[in-house]
């Protein structure tokens, strides 16, 4: 190890959370991997993280030593479990673990992205529902909490830790091989690998400040964009996959425009296109280019078309609503949802006027949307077109109640302060 910091530095140091938190999926798919166990690799890895807590010091390979001490941790668990079951039942034998010197901290597979990679497809196995895959998926290997992903699902906490421990049971009772499956079998798994790394974005992408556990510095949204194009790679020939790489490169083409200097979001009607980067928008049109040639549309080179619609500002056009509420209802067909259905609502106003995009909010916040700040947020954004200051400053502190991240709740809060009584 390195260093010589006391333990309470370790959690407040900004570079080593950085460092933490993209080291963190690396281990996990490593020991995920070693173990061919997701609990038991969790397990160690929460192990290891305590004795980090108690050395003190942050090591110069933090995802190697994690690694290191993860595997002696879960070798340390598997023969006190064994050593127990040995008194009730007789010898069992242990699975001989070279666990090689403490100094010698091991090095992880090179590219790491290929371990992590090979764990998503495994976490989306067809045994499993498509939402478990991708919720499994987002909590074993992006490190989102259960209640993070539970919001992305529009469902319960509780609800939520219930498909996950229902899926890493059904895969460790299946006996899940920790290997990535043979090309043949990626098809089946490909629709829940893309809803994951979509996921994943869009929890980093509402993070827009980047100040949420695991997300400092924008490494979540980075990774992603590198497994996208890294999918790529694999499947070039794979019309949603370019779609999903097509829509995420271009949502982090605005990212330097998302923060003011007060640290603030900025919406992207009011963001400044001087930031945004022209390389990846060139990228991601050019992405979707290729998957149109395969004459298979799916939701994601629908999607990725609406935010190269929006691109168009960078070329001095103007913003095309009407074909992005022509977008909108296609996504309706494909993939139809209460999301969806906002986006749409917010959409029409831009064509219809405010008036008709409320009249097609209003029925999504019963039940399910009126939990979310999105719909608050869209629902304030219509009132104040049409007027309604104090009905939207009402909207608004709704939306203030539902945990923003900072950089939304400082934008929110000077919205609000805004608006007329």
């Amino acid at each position: 190890m390195s260093g010589d910091a006391p333990v309470t530095c370790l959690a407040t140091d900004a570079s080593f959370s950085r460092a933490l938190s993209e080291a963190r999926p690396m281990a996990i798919a490593a020991l995920s991997a070693h173990f061919g166990d997701l609990d038991r690799a969790e397990d160690a890895l929460a192990e290891a993280l305590v004795a980090l807590t108690q050395s003190g010091a942050a090591p110069d390979n933090l995802a190697g030593w994690l690694v290191t001490v993860g595997k002696r941790k879960g070798i340390d668990a598997i023969r006190k479990r064994d050593a127990r079951q040995r008194a009730d039942d007789g010898a069992m034998e242990i699975r001989d673990i070279q666990e090689g010197d403490m100094g010698n901290v091991i090095e992880l597979p090179d590219p790491i992205s290929d371990e992590r990679l090979r764990l998503i497809f495994i976490c989306c196995h067809p045994a499993l529902a498509l939402e478990a895959r991708a919720a499994l998926a987002l909590k074993v290997i992006c490190g989102l909490p259960v209640p993070a992903i539970a919001e992305l699902f529009l469902t319960s906490e509780a609800t939520m830790f219930q498909r996950i421990t229902r899926a890493k049971a059904k895969i460790a009772g299946a006996k899940v091989s920790f290997e990535l499956p043979p090309r043949r079998e990626w098809p089946e798994r490909i629709e829940a690998v893309l809803l994951a790394l979509e996921l994943a974005y869009t929890s980093a992408y509402a993070d827009a400040g980047h100040s949420r556990p695991g997300n400092e510095g924008g490494e979540m949204a980075g990774e992603v964009e590198r497994l996208a194009t890294m999918l790529v790679e694999l499947l070039p020939n794979e019309p949603e996959v370019l779609g999903l790489a097509a829509l995420v490169t271009l949502a982090r083409s605005r990212e330097a425009a998302r923060v003011d200097t007060g640290g603030a979001m900025v919406p992207l009607s009011q963001q400044d296109i001087e930031f945004w980067d022209l390389g990846r928008i060139e990228r991601a049109r050019s992405w979707l280019d290729e998957a149109q040639k395969a004459e298979r549309l799916g939701p994601y080179q629908v999607m990725a078309s609406i935010q190269l619609t929006h691109a168009r500002r960078v070329f001095g056009g103007p913003v095309d609503w009407t074909a992005i509420l022509t977008l909108y209802d296609a996504l309706m067909m494909v993939r139809p949802g209460p999301m969806v259905a906002l986006n749409r609502a917010l959409a029409l106003a831009q064509v219809e006027g405010a008036e008709a995009g409320l009249d097609a909010l209003e029925p999504l916040g019963d039940p399910g949307l009126a939990k979310t700040r999105p719909f608050h947020v869209a629902r304030a954004r219509l009132l104040e077109a049409l007027g309604r200051d104090a009905e939207a400053r009402e909207a608004v502190g709704q939306a203030l109640l539902r945990d923003p991240p900072v950089a939304e709740r400082l934008y929110l809060e000077r919205w609000r302060d805004g608006l007329a009584r």
